[in-house]
């Protein structure tokens, strides 16, 4: 049996240290580069958004939950991957900020770049950003939810699935509270400009719906990509 020597024991150590502080160190550069674009994005947006003041309501949570994440990225950055799709998320949400979300143009740029409205393709009565930026919270902020509960908690795959699927529907919830309460508060036109329902009185549920559906599909596509390199691995 080959006998590891110290010296070759500590320099295999001082090369896996390298090797990880090499992986950190491009995490972090690729986490800084991710939250400069976020800030261009969101200061293009802030420049004479549609109407300021739910502009500014629409922003009071990125106030908090940015700061938060970049605390946590000073920790320790997220996967390459996971800072992409939080990228994706804040900035579908900032365009939706800009313009307010029931008021977002994109059946002028669908008729500008491809010569048709895309509410007329879909037969649709209502602006639907909105629902598109809800299934997208489940879709890409899961990622991130489950990477943060994999650092604090020591649980299966399954597990940890199951509890990031939660907080994305609990949050999901919560911010439909948020914005009952809100209307409460304001004036009434720029109440229903944030509450955004658009005269569908199931806004709400849909927009529960849909965040859980959206955490379902990422929670699906993480267990395969989890199955899959398992199976990889067993092979090698």
């Amino acid at each position: 049996m080959p006998i590891e020597y110290p010296q070759r024991q500590d320099r295999a150590s001082a090369t896996a240290k390298g090797r990880l502080g090499s992986t950190q160190s491009g995490s972090w550069r690729f986490a800084l580069s991710c939250l400069g674009i976020y800030i261009g994005c969101w200061l293009l947006a802030a420049v004479e958004p549609y109407h300021r003041r739910d502009w500014l309501l629409e922003n009071l949570l990125v106030f908090i939950a940015v700061p938060y994440v970049v605390f946590q990225q000073w920790k320790r950055p997220f996967r390459p991957a996971t800072n992409v799709s939080l990228l994706l998320f804040l900035c579908l949400h900032a365009v939706g900020a800009h313009f307010t979300y029931s008021e977002v143009p994109y059946d002028a740029w669908a008729q500008k770049l491809a010569g048709y409205r895309i509410t007329d393709l879909f037969g649709w009565d209502r602006n639907h950003f909105d629902r598109l930026v809800h299934l997208a919270y489940g879709v890409l902020v899961f990622p991130a939810a489950r990477e943060l509960y994999a650092r604090r908690a020591v649980a299966s795959e399954l597990t940890l699935t199951l509890i990031a699927t939660q907080f994305i529907v609990a949050t999901s919830a919560a911010y439909e509270l948020i914005e009952w309460g809100a209307v409460l508060v304001v004036d009434q036109d720029l109440g229903m400009a944030y509450l955004g329902i658009q005269g569908d009185v199931w806004d709400a549920h849909k927009d529960v719906l849909l965040a859980s559906a959206g955490a379902l599909i990422s929670a699906v596509g993480a267990s395969v990509r989890h199955t899959t390199s398992a199976h990889y691995r067993s092979s090698d």
